[in-house]
């Protein structure tokens, strides 16, 4: 698949000859359907930057009553009415799985974010924990795409294109406005980040070459696929606020589709690394999944990267992550096993820290120690599976990320013990 915007359209029908054939728009499309058009950029975006689809659904999405406010206390978008901006790095434990029944939209919780949502720039870091599906009730966001990165449990994605299924180790795209149910198979936990920004796309490969790194073949978009009406809750998230109505029928009503604009799937195990085979290591660029540009060359608005099973086989090279400071602010998760540059404890899986533009960080003492005495010759790194949400823009803490119990007190001590360098 493109996820650059150019090339070909994808489509899908779940009744033989409900996809018009020359045109997008019939004065009577087949089987009695309403023809509708979900943009997700400008209708004058360039060409290669333009994506739209186009449905084919038994209800026009226009035929329902008005919204009303519904309030979700764990819920907002940038800029953040309350917001703490600190220098100080941060780490939380995991959300606890819940003990009683939570869906996945009662469950999230907006822990940071930057940019504005309303212009159209910066992300939003969300965190869920649920144990039950959204019966009767759907979601979309008007303040942008949605991508699932489980951390605990197997998410079904119901989305207006079709269904996709991922557990750990996967990931999931929403387009903005896209409705959406999530059900669950047992307590489920993970994050959700919210790109408000340019879409996602794949990363320019440069010296790279053709291959390498996420290839655009192994992203999977959903089958076309109906379910029975049922009137439905429709939750609407716009500048970070909920509002509701209620549809006579489901949402999921579309038999076929064709477009650039899509949901998609992608198994992190196919990611192709790349490292150097001599001295040092690159930059943690070179992980990169998918990025979301700014505007300014080579500056990502945000960028999705990860730090999966590698081999890593340089000389003389201090191998994890080494000590820097950075102009992007960092967001980083870990979805299984242990992070090379933490293995001091305190980064657990479904955890998460923060190092906000030019707060200094790199390996605890511990995970130095080990690093510098290491004997080198080839080794497999494949004791964990860690990503990072990069961005331009610092985080700004939502009032619940500032406040929360689940936030650790003395982080900075993970770099305490370094023995004192020089003559």
């Amino acid at each position: 698949m493109t996820l650059s915007g150019c090339g070909a359209d994808f489509q899908s029908e779940s009744v033989a000859g409900a996809l018009p054939v020359g045109r997008n728009s019939p004065q009577r499309p087949a089987l009695g359907l309403y023809a509708e058009q979900l943009s997700g950029t400008a209708f004058t975006a360039p060409r290669h930057e333009n994506r739209r689809s186009w449905l084919y659904r038994r209800m026009p999405s226009a035929a329902h009553d008005a919204f009303r406010p519904l309030a979700h206390g764990g819920l907002a978008a940038p800029p953040f009415a309350v917001g703490v901006l600190t220098p100080n790095r941060l780490r939380w434990d995991p959300l606890p799985l819940p003990a009683h029944s939570v869906d996945w939209l009662d469950g999230l919780h907006t822990l940071a974010g930057n940019g504005s949502a309303e212009e159209g720039a910066g992300v939003s870091v969300h965190l869920y924990a649920c144990n039950a599906a959204m019966t009767g009730r759907a979601f979309c966001s008007a303040d942008g795409e949605m991508l699932f990165v489980p951390q605990a449990g197997v998410l079904t994605v119901v989305t207006e294109f079709g269904v996709m299924r991922i557990s750990p180790g996967h990931i999931a795209l929403v387009p903005r406005g896209c409705k959406f149910r999530v059900d669950v198979d047992g307590p489920s936990r993970g994050y959700v980040l919210e790109n408000h920004g340019a879409l996602f796309r794949l990363p320019d490969l440069g010296p790279i070459g053709a291959n390498g790194l996420a290839n655009p073949r192994d992203f999977e978009t959903p089958e076309a696929a109906t379910e029975a009406d049922q009137p439905t809750q429709l939750v609407m998230k716009l500048g970070g606020a909920l509002w509701e109505t209620t549809l006579p029928h489901s949402p999921f009503d579309v038999v076929a589709w064709h477009g650039n604009l899509v949901p998609w799937a992608y198994d992190l195990s196919r990611f192709n690394t790349m490292g150097t085979v001599s001295f040092d290591h690159p930059d943690p660029s070179i992980f990169t999944v998918v990025t979301s540009p700014s505007g300014q060359p080579g500056v990502a608005n945000c960028d999705f990267v990860i730090f999966p099973t590698r081999w890593m086989v340089a000389e003389d090279t201090f191998r994890p992550p080494w000590f820097h400071r950075n102009i992007m602010s960092e967001y980083m998760g870990l979805i299984s096993g242990e992070y090379d540059a933490k293995e001091g404890g305190g980064f657990v899986p479904g955890g998460g820290s923060l190092h906000n533009r030019m707060s200094a960080h790199g390996p605890d003492a511990a995970s130095w120690d080990k690093a510098s005495k290491a004997e080198l010759m080839p080794q497999k790194f494949d004791a964990g599976l860690a990503f990072m949400f990069e961005t331009v823009r610092p985080f700004r803490l939502t009032a619940w990320g500032h406040s929360t119990e689940l936030l650790q007190s003395g982080y900075d001590a993970a770099w305490n013990g370094f023995p004192k360098g020089g003559a």
